[in-house]
């Protein structure tokens, strides 16, 4: 089952990630991006690996070595739940700097491959992005103006 769950993981994410790259402009990627709902289904496989494991877990996160991370990381199991959990957060940073970057008027080919590398290297995405919403500052709300409110 831990096979099938590592595989499935990636394969409910990859769909969030098309849209995001391959149809930015397509009304209804607007619409399915928008919800934070969307790492829901990856979430789901995290806790079924790591519920039934939580007597093993909770020592080894609680109070982290270096070893205790390694020999959780170290089999099948601390495996499927490490990639389940880097494909929920890197899905809902990238999630997030989709959203940003179009608040932001940030172009779709320069966000391609932000989010690229989000899905390959998600640390170094969000660094990447941080670099691109610098020079695309969000627009300015138009002030309210009170002089002439009566």
């Amino acid at each position: 089952m831990t096979g099938a769950l590592f595989s499935l993981t990636f394969a409910l994410a990859a769909p969030f990630w098309a849209l995001m790259i391959l149809l930015p402009r397509w009304s209804w990627t607007a619409r399915i991006v928008g919800s934070p709902l969307i790492v829901l289904p990856v979430v789901v496989i995290y806790a079924l690996l790591v519920v039934p494991a939580f007597g093993t877990v909770l020592p080894a996160v609680a109070s982290p070595t270096l070893d205790g991370v390694r020999d959780l990381l170290g089999t099948p199991d601390g495996a499927a739940a490490g990639w389940a959990h880097m494909i929920a957060f890197d899905l809902f940073v990238g999630r997030w700097a989709w959203l940003d970057s179009r608040e932001r008027g940030v172009p779709a080919l320069v966000m391609a491959p932000v989010l690229l590398l989000t899905i390959l290297l998600g640390p170094l995405g969000l660094a990447a992005y941080l670099g691109v919403r610098a020079r695309w500052p969000r627009p300015a709300v138009a002030a309210v103006d009170t002089e002439h409110l009566g």
